[in-house]
């Protein structure tokens, strides 16, 4: 055969290989962009899971067999093109089968995995916080609470205080099936932080108070308060007590000291010593009862401005306040006695 010829078929077998690899690419296109299921009538999702060391090729394997997408050779050869098969994301994610190869392959390799809620009201103690955390599936309770014990993990945050009561921001938050109570615990305090901002601790240092103390007080703040606009006249009736050094007085102090409320505070409760009950003892608790919100910790540090020295409750969320103790009686006789 002559060179010519030679050269002939060479360019013939070139432009039929760049045919069929044309043909091929544009197959694998098509591919990426059509779902299993294009109806979304005859669609169905499944919560998929890729754990920490599962390879690609596994990954496409359980994808097939879940009716997710068809052919895992052709998504292992999709991935393969952009290099993306090294790039998938460990966690559990929500796919629906009217999800494209394509699409799939993004969530998997940005790592949109499914997040749960936990929503943490404000007021709540630790225990309760260890309820809500638990009721989302992702850790034990005891484990929550171990973790928010520990000691290595609170000078870890710079937290002085005797536990992570009252550090543990109450907002809501997401976080993924992976996340450990450690993880959890952090992000509650940095919240916290980043809430109780360099102005509030200026206020704080300014009117001789710890950020302990600020959260402390709020927190009580927070338990007595039933009408949000009260809250600054709550704050300043506590206020005034600490400066004239009288006790302040807080029934859930007393119930946040008693181990197994009931629900029934009773006298022998207010008479029996411990370092919570504000009734024995004068000043601040040693430490928050409750986790205080941003509008607590803000009545703590910025009171209004009163003569109150005493507050009972009207049994319908807001209360009457009293400069004396006389006009406190009357007032205790009427709303609490019905007299």
């Amino acid at each position: 055969m002559s060179l010519k010829k030679i050269l002939i078929a060479l360019i013939i077998v070139a432009c039929l290989g760049g045919a069929v690899g044309g043909l091929l690419v544009a197959n694998l296109k098509n591919y990426g962009r059509t779902p299993l299921d294009p109806e979304a009538g005859n669609a169905h999702s499944l919560v998929f899971t890729i754990a920490p060391g599962d390879c690609f090729r596994l990954v496409a394997r359980r994808l097939a067999d879940s009716a997710i997408i068809r052919s895992p050779f052709r998504f292992r050869v999709l991935a393969r093109l952009n290099d993306q098969d090294r790039q998938i994301k460990t966690g559990e994610y929500q796919l629906v089968s009217t999800q494209s190869p394509g699409e799939i392959l993004a969530t998997l390799i940005d790592g949109n995995v499914i997040l749960y809620r936990l929503t943490v009201p404000e007021g709540y103690n630790l225990k309760q916080i260890a309820q809500s955390v638990a009721a989302t599936g992702l850790i034990r309770a005891d484990d929550f609470l171990s973790a928010a014990d520990d000691p290595r993990l609170r000078r870890s945050l710079q937290i002085n205080g005797p536990s992570l009561e009252g550090y543990l921001f109450p907002d809501t938050y997401h976080f993924p099936r992976s996340t450990d109570a450690s993880t959890i615990v952090r992000t509650m305090v940095h919240r916290l932080k980043a809430i109780f901002t360099p102005a509030w601790e200026k206020t704080a240092q300014q009117a001789g108070f710890s950020v302990h103390q600020v959260l402390t007080l709020a927190s009580i703040i927070e338990k007595e308060t039933g009408d949000p606009g009260e809250r600054a006249l709550i704050s300043s009736v506590f206020h005034n007590r600490l400066k004239k050094k009288m006790r302040l007085a807080s029934d859930p102090t007393v119930i946040y000291g008693i181990a197994d409320f009931d629900g029934n505070l009773t006298r022998k409760h207010l008479r029996t010593a411990g370092p919570y009950n504000t009734y024995l003892n004068t000043g601040l608790p040693p430490g928050p009862i409750a986790s205080p919100g941003a509008e607590a910790i803000k009545a703590a540090l910025f009171p209004e401005k009163s003569n109150y020295l005493f507050f009972v409750s009207k049994k319908n969320g807001t209360h009457q306040f009293s400069t004396n103790f006389t006009a406190h009686k009357r007032a205790v006789k009427k709303y609490q006695l019905n007299r």
